[in-house]
């Protein structure tokens, strides 16, 4: 599986990018035209799609967004370019922030996404795309569930997680931590 491609902007549209990897040019189905420029040397995260018919390569600016776009294409009647055209039209906090907090309408304005599919992502996916810390730091688990037990929403808690990962300290000196950032 080709896990991303860097190279340089030979051509793009609306929905592809050309990248040139060492005279090698790879068609990846890109929905964000306005991060690219011709010439440019840029790295895209990739999946890569093998139906029957076809093999196709689907871009994406950051590993987050990768990862999110799997979780979709794992929902029950969602593919690859709904999924990407979601993802070209929300972003990764925004869309999570929908998804956790049950907001059919939200999903249903994005490309191809009508209330019975919107339905079916937020029932596959609401509370599994939330990481609430380090595996390893039991702490880190401690104070992303206490803010959400004090009503901070995902999209609130996961930046102060991540800021907070390597400090030490108990759950409650974290937890005083983490709310001090949230204050700021």
């Amino acid at each position: 599986m080709i896990g991303f491609v860097r190279g340089t902007v030979h051509a793009y549209g609306l929905d592809y990018v050309l990248i040139d990897v060492n005279g090698i040019g790879y068609r990846i189905n890109f929905f964000h035209p306005e991060a690219l420029r011709k010439d440019k040397e840029m790295t895209i995260y990739t999946y890569q799609n093998v139906r029957e018919d076809e093999i196709s390569l689907f871009g994406f600016l950051s590993l987050e967004e990768y990862d999110l776009f799997v979780k979709l294409i794992s929902v029950k009647g969602l593919g690859p370019k709904i999924a990407s055209n979601i993802l070209s039209r929300a972003s990764v906090d925004a869309l999570i922030a929908a998804i956790e907090t049950g907001d059919i309408d939200f999903i249903t304005h994005m490309p191809g996404v009508g209330k019975k599919t919107a339905s079916q992502i937020i029932l596959d996916l609401k509370g599994k795309l939330v990481e609430t810390g380090n595996s390893e730091s039991e702490e880190l688990n401690d104070v992303a569930e206490a803010l959400k037990q004090l009503g901070y929403k995902p999209t609130e808690i996961r930046p102060v997680i991540k800021k907070l990962t390597g400090e030490k300290g108990s759950s409650d000196e974290l937890i005083r931590k983490a709310l001090a950032l949230l204050m700021k």
